[in-house]
């Protein structure tokens, strides 16, 4: 729907003279009405044309108002439907609202309060209709991106994203155990479920669970299943995660915290390809393909004998080492220009972009929770601003805090000099604003003429 343009409406009621005077009124308002005396005639104009908004009669002899609001959600779901009802019929326009009206007025209609829920609705059409643009857009960016700089959502071009990449390009048609390694918030499901996605299991179940979330107790029950009166509360059998994924994918996020007497049964999963209930004797042949996730340091825990080390080599077959955000800040453009139209889309708010200074203030901080705080913290910037673009003033305090001080401690300054010092900072703010000379220049508050001599004078062209 057009800003400029002037909003449609379907009128639809038997009473001719009640309904054209309705029509008189509101063309004198720049609305396009079209009039028809039932509710058969309009459903066949609805079958053949959408409308800004519908106004229809709630009783009428051939086809109820209940009966088109229905029809016309059904072939135009965000098109708003206003009902008219008389005093006797105000409970069951009520009841229309519950069904999915979006308002209803009384007989004999009050003409100022009809343009004012007429405008309402008109309003939240072209909300609507811009949420579902934008959703359009953002499936089209991620496609695009997808293409150019990731795959199946996990986004950069740093040189250590594109190894991630190859790797799971090359070991996903195969049935290898896959073990990824990376801190909190990096990303690690996120390429468990490239790896099914692009695997011939892709249309047989993916299974994921998280060791770290489940008890001592509970854990060989959720993975193995059980046995009715295996243990106390056992009422009744259950199949376990394993058997569910015959066929597909598992994937064990946080590994590194499953209990011992658990490893060594999952190592017997890995070795024979069967399962046994907990309280059960009869062994299941399985076809799983295993991926595994961890941010700890699974060699230590086998010098500390933590974790069995022939289950660490059964699951580092192929290993994919995730990097955290701070060591890949190249990317972070890429991943705030994804995340700002994805939860905008999302949220339905009319975010655009986001500023340089926001930017720099985001470069500057060392993210600690990885691309899972940057989403989180992009999210509560888009729910909150003011504007089109997202200001200093929109970042959360947490991101402000932490992000006030240039990454880097004073030991990284000592001993460097000041020449040395600027080339890093004019390389690094031109990598953030992905080359962009006359943005870098506003961050470095220094003049383009200047930002041009310095870029020949060291190099960096």
């Amino acid at each position: 729907m057009s800003e400029a343009s002037n909003p449609s409406l379907l009128i639809v009621d038997d009473d001719v003279g009640h309904a054209e005077s309705l029509q008189d009124a509101l063309e004198m308002d720049n609305y396009e009405c079209q009039v028809v005396h039932g509710g058969a005639e309009a459903l066949e104009v609805l079958r053949e044309k959408a409308f800004d908004v519908v106004l229809t009669d709630l009783v009428m002899a051939d086809v109820s108002g209940l009966d088109l609001l229905r029809e016309s959600r059904s072939l135009h779901p965000t098109t708003p439907v206003l009902m008219i009802t008389g005093h006797a019929t105000i409970e069951t326009a009520v009841d229309a609202m519950r069904q999915g009206a979006d308002d209803y007025i009384a007989k004999p209609v009050n003409l100022p309060e009809l343009r004012a829920k007429l405008s309402r609705a008109v309003d939240r059409a072209r909300l609507l209709a811009d949420h579902e643009e934008l959703k359009l857009q953002n499936e089209d960016l991620r496609r695009q991106l997808d293409e150019r700089f990731g795959l199946e959502g996990i986004l950069g071009h740093s040189p250590q994203m594109q190894r991630v990449f190859q790797i799971i390009s090359q070991v996903a048609a195969t049935h290898a155990t896959v073990l990824i390694l990376g801190e909190s918030g990096t990303g690690k499901e996120l390429v468990a479920r490239a790896l099914h996605r692009s695997s011939p299991r892709v249309k047989q179940n993916f299974v994921a669970v998280n060791c770290a979330a489940l008890s001592e107790g509970l854990i060989e029950s959720e993975l193995f299943g059980h046995k009715r009166g295996a243990f106390t509360g056992a009422v009744t059998e259950k199949q376990g995660r394993i058997a569910y994924a015959d066929g597909g994918t598992l994937f064990l996020d946080e590994v590194g915290d499953m209990p011992p007497a658990t490893q060594a049964k999952l190592l017997r999963v890995l070795e024979s390809r069967e399962v046994v209930q907990v309280g059960g004797h009869e062994a299941k042949k399985v076809d799983i393909r295993l991926v595994a996730a961890t941010n700890r340091d699974l060699r230590s825990m086998v010098a500390e004998g933590s974790f069995r080390e022939d289950l660490l080599f059964r699951l580092q077959v192929v290993t994919i080492a995730l990097p955290p955000l701070r060591d890949r800040v190249g990317d972070l453009p890429l991943l705030l220009e994804y995340f700002v139209r994805t939860l905008a889309a999302e949220h339905g708010r009319p975010v655009t972009g986001i500023s340089p200074e926001a930017r720099a203030v985001l470069a500057r901080h060392d993210w600690p929770g990885n691309v899972r705080e940057l989403r989180n913290a992009v999210e509560n910037m888009v729910l909150l601003a003011q504007g089109e673009a997202l200001q200093v003033g929109d970042l959360p305090e947490s991101v402000v805090a932490a992000g006030g001080q240039v990454r880097g401690t004073q030991l990284d300054l000592a001993g460097r000099s000041l020449a040395e010092m600027e080339e890093a900072l004019i390389k690094a703010n031109l990598e953030l604003m992905e080359d962009n000379r006359e943005r870098t220049a506003k961050v470095l508050g220094i003049g383009e003429r200047t930002l041009y001599r310095k870029i020949k004078e060291y190099g960096l062209q």
